[in-house]
């Protein structure tokens, strides 16, 4: 059972577009995030102000989306490529989480350029689990993820590597 316990998963995958503009641009990226994971992508809010940029709070100012299951791995099959198949050292969190960014959506194989769309690039960020870390999240009577049990950067590596075949630059 132990080993059952330790197989690692994606837990979710969060595709983000931050425009840093309101209109025009935030419609054209929730057009790039809905073209690229086929689901049903949710507008983001500035949380404060930024009174030096122009931002109040409660501006749309991006777009982002979640996968989870088999969805999560589908698209990170299909955009990794985009990425170089590579991912730096540095994308990693320390618990077994980590992030890429691609420049431009064209570079997405079989993803074709769009002129309503314009240029645009996106970020991911990826989510790694194991069984169990259910306890951390539940309402009654959370509990902390043993030190033995939580995601290493080694282990998140080499999963990154035997399951999605991406190759991690030190």
């Amino acid at each position: 059972m132990s080993q059952e316990m330790k197989q690692i998963k994606i837990a979710k995958v969060v595709v983000n577009v931050g425009t840093g503009q309101v209109g025009d641009p935030v419609e054209k990226s929730v057009k790039l995030v809905e073209k690229l994971t086929d689901s049903k992508a949710v507008r983001t809010e500035s949380g404060g102000a930024a009174k030096t940029f122009g931002k109040r709070a409660g501006l749309n100012l991006g777009v982002m989306t979640t996968l989870r299951g088999e969805e999560a791995r589908e698209f990170l099959q299909k955009v990794m490529p985009a990425a170089g198949d590579e991912i730096s050292a540095e994308a990693f969190d320390g618990e077994g989480n980590f992030s890429f960014g691609v420049s431009e959506y064209i570079d997405v194989p079989g993803i074709d350029y769009d002129s309503d769309i314009g240029m645009r690039g996106f970020e991911a960020a990826v989510k790694l689990e194991r069984p169990g870390y259910r306890v951390k999240k539940r309402d009654h009577k959370p509990r902390e993820i043993g030190k033995d049990h939580k995601i290493s950067d080694d282990e998140a590596k080499d999963f990154v590597q035997d399951q999605l075949g991406v190759e991690v630059k030190e």
